[in-house]
């Protein structure tokens, strides 16, 4: 019996393919090899083709059944996950009517600013726990301003996640953290925010029909069984952006957890059992994957978009040409603690909510002709990157989340010693690294949601520990140094 995970991120689809029983992944794929397309006609700007996530999902789908040779009989549930506070409009024909607005586009500040003002802070925070922002409303309320004619044949909003599910099953449903992802769901009533649409002009029959994180979520049709090489009637039972479910890949589900990733944006989310929010929105609040009315689970998420990419950014217009990446973290080990006074601030993919939505670009700092080298650089990043996760932990730690154990991923930029060391030492928090990702998590959701597992405690039972760092003492003030002279250029 196997569990089919799908991760749907800005650079890549991955599939997972895994055993219901041994929590064994026996075969993952993901697809394009290089990135996706980011399109960006103007500044600040980034849309993505849904019709290109559809095309790697296939093709990743493909290359996991033909490796491990399952029977696609043997596939009992299908989770997704997928980048959150994305804006897809499809009509009446379940057609994307344009390109994705997706989660770093930057166009909507002054929508979701305006609407904050006139509707008023407090009512905002108390019920949405977050300013409208530059999220899925926001980016919708640009559309109908600047593209009337493709806002008139809307049939529902969806997130990224909504789609693909919409594309496997025939129908058009979301879920209750996704509606809050979005900015568009109410704490106080427990239901869509119907003042924020009324205010922007939204008709709430835009809203698919909203299902549970968990459960039933509609069941492959024949067609795209037959399109993925899979069984037609297999279940859809899960659904979540891809930080909550970052968070359950790492069992993170009850007050006081942290999860972190540092993919193309980096990511710390803590769960918290009341309904707090940052009077800045600095950090975001979300209905975490297993909140309910009735027993609160809040994930506090604070995001980082100039992470991983502003390693890439490295490796391709710095670093030696033809480098690997795992050759770029030993380089950046040679170098000592503070970069020799290098420091780089990441904020350089679109607007940082982290400092209040402003878009102050990449820096570089403290260069010297005479002795800065490559490896300078490539260690600088690591460390700014990891110096940015403190600057706005500091923001969680005001909202009552302790930063003592870190889970995360063994991917990304927690392959990088410099940067999970520099984070260790920074924070004093222990990180452990988990032989998991959002693939494997969301098959495990799958799981969960399908009655396989009786509860992630039975999901997560097979969930190993791989690597644990400690703070180094013998760093901790060199560490905090160059932290100093970083936090001085923001």
């Amino acid at each position: 019996m196997y569990l089919l995970g799908y991760d749907l991120g800005s650079s890549s689809v991955k599939a997972s393919l895994v055993n219901a029983t041994t929590g064994e992944c026996v075969s993952s794929a993901f697809f394009p090899k290089k990135e996706m397309e980011i399109i960006s006609v103007k500044a600040g700007w980034a849309e993505q083709n849904p019709e290109i996530w559809w095309k790697n999902l296939k093709l990743a789908t493909q290359v996991v059944l033909e490796e491990s040779g399952v029977n696609a009989m043997d596939i009992k549930a299908i989770g997704i996950s997928y980048q959150m506070h994305g804006l897809v409009l499809v009509d009446e024909n379940q057609q994307a009517i344009r390109n994705s607005i997706i989660w770093c586009d930057s166009r909507a500040v002054p929508y979701g600013e305006k609407a904050f003002n006139e509707i008023g802070g407090e009512q905002c925070l108390s019920h949405l726990l977050n300013s409208p922002g530059n999220f899925t409303l926001s980016k919708m309320a640009w559309v109908k301003e600047n593209e009337p004619e493709n806002f008139a044949k809307a049939k529902y909003y969806m997130l990224p996640g909504d789609y693909l599910a919409m594309r496997m099953t025939g129908d058009a449903r979301t879920t209750a953290s996704g509606l809050s992802e979005g900015i568009a769901w109410d704490f106080k009533s427990e239901s869509p925010a119907k003042f924020l649409f009324d205010y922007f002009g939204f008709d709430t029959a835009l809203i698919p029909e909203i299902v549970p994180t968990f459960g039933q979520q509609g069941n492959l049709t024949a067609d795209i069984a037959a399109e993925l090489g899979l069984a037609a009637g297999t279940p859809v039972t899960y659904r979540a952006g891809d930080q909550p479910n970052n968070a359950l890949s790492l069992n993170v589900l009850n007050p006081g957890e942290i999860a972190a990733t540092g993919g193309t944006s980096g990511v710390v989310y803590g769960v918290n059992s009341d309904s707090k929010y940052d009077p800045q929105s600095r950090v975001n609040s979300f209905a975490h994957v297993n909140h309910t009315p009735e027993d609160t689970r809040v994930g506090v998420l604070l995001c980082i978009n100039g992470t991983a990419i502003l390693n890439t950014w490295i490796k391709n217009n710095v670093a030696p040409e033809g480098i690997s990446y795992a050759e770029m973290n030993e380089l950046a080990a040679e170098i000592p603690v503070g970069s020799e006074g290098v420091s780089i601030i990441p904020f350089g993919n679109g607007a940082e909510r982290v400092l209040g939505n402003l878009e102050p670009n990449c820096s570089i700092h403290g260069v010297n002709f005479n002795r800065i080298t490559k490896a300078h650089f490539i260690r600088a990043a690591h460390e700014g990157i990891a110096f940015s996760f403190k600057y706005g932990m500091d923001i969680m730690n005001q909202m009552g989340i302790e930063t003592k154990t870190i889970r995360a991923g063994h991917a990304n930029l927690f392959l990088s010693p410099v940067f999970r060391q520099t984070l260790a030492n920074i924070t004093g928090a222990t990180i452990e690294l988990y032989n998991t990702d959002g693939s494997v998590g969301a098959a495990r959701g799958a799981g969960i949601g399908a009655g396989i597992y009786k509860d992630a405690e039975e999901a997560f039972a097979t969930l190993k520990k791989i690597q644990v760092i400690n703070p180094e003492p013998e760093n901790v003030e060199a560490t905090k140094a160059a932290y100093d002279k970083w936090i001085m250029k923001i």
